[in-house]
């Protein structure tokens, strides 16, 4: 089915706050070539994307580096969290989003689907107790369903089915611009969805086989069978190896993200 989303030219950025797998890299007590890197594209955050548009402002997925990314990125607007999951490097932001309420005086809403949200209500049962004290993040949960069009401060975003692994999770699109993490699977819809697009964030782990993510073959193997134009693999592991040996051996139009990347994108 074609979806008629509003495109009207007008630019908005990407950042990549965030392009680690969940232990980030360099890895506590590791003591491999990536992780003693002094190149700070080998320097990963866990995965997250900062999204800054003429109406707003939103971050996709808030793990644990939240604070850290926001006060690296300079971030003093934020309107509202899309997540993909409820894993942990995904959702364990969220206390700090308190700022934010107190200099927006605005409650923050959080968008997921049902099972999300539910276990995001669970393991911060304190934020959301019908007696609460002064200081407590101001959150509103929001569902979300693939392919049904979240109308966000004027921007359309679409919520993708992803698979990770057996775990279904979600991806988002908007404008010409598509992110993707934690996929080793995507039913043909969002397939389609992707081949619309002028860019893709999308995951690629290592180079070994993981039954719940992409390794970097097989993300490979699908921007080529897709056809994809230009895309840049993130949810990075030290495994990976190092950026400036490992970048220049992909493919046109194929490049690792790194912390603080800015793409443009047209919506």
């Amino acid at each position: 089915m074609k979806l008629n989303l509003r495109m009207n030219n007008r630019k908005g950025v990407v950042t990549i706050v965030g392009s680690g797998t969940s232990q980030g890299v360099p890895v506590i007590s590791c003591h491999c070539e990536v992780c003693q890197s002094e190149d700070p594209h080998d320097n990963r955050l866990r995965s997250s994307a900062y999204v800054l548009f003429e109406q707003g402002a939103m971050m996709i997925d808030i793990g644990p580096d939240f604070r850290m990314q926001c006060l690296e990125q300079r971030i003093d607007r934020l309107d509202g969290i899309f997540i993909t999951h409820e894993h942990i490097d995904h959702v364990n932001g969220l206390d700090d989003v308190r700022p934010f309420n107190y200099f927006q005086d605005q409650v923050m809403p959080i968008y997921g689907e049902e099972r999300v949200l539910k276990e995001v209500k669970r393991r911060n049962k304190y934020i959301f107790e019908p007696i609460g004290y002064a200081g407590l993040p101001l959150i509103e949960l929001k569902e979300v369903k693939p392919q049904v069009v979240v109308d966000f401060k004027g921007l359309d975003v679409m919520p993708l089915r992803v698979m990770h692994g057996e775990l279904p999770i979600l991806g988002y699109s908007f404008g010409d611009f598509a992110y993707i993490t934690d996929a080793k699977y995507m039913d043909n819809e969002t397939v389609a969805a992707l081949r619309d697009k002028e860019t893709i964030v999308l995951n690629a782990l290592h180079h070994r086989q993981h039954h719940t993510h992409f390794n970097l073959e097989e993300a490979l193997d699908f921007i080529a069978e897709n056809k994809l134009k230009k895309v840049y693999l993130t949810h990075i592991s030290h495994q990976m190896g190092l950026y400036a040996k490992v970048n220049p051996t992909l493919p046109p139009g194929v490049l690792l993200a790194y912390d603080g990347l800015k793409i443009a994108f047209t919506y």
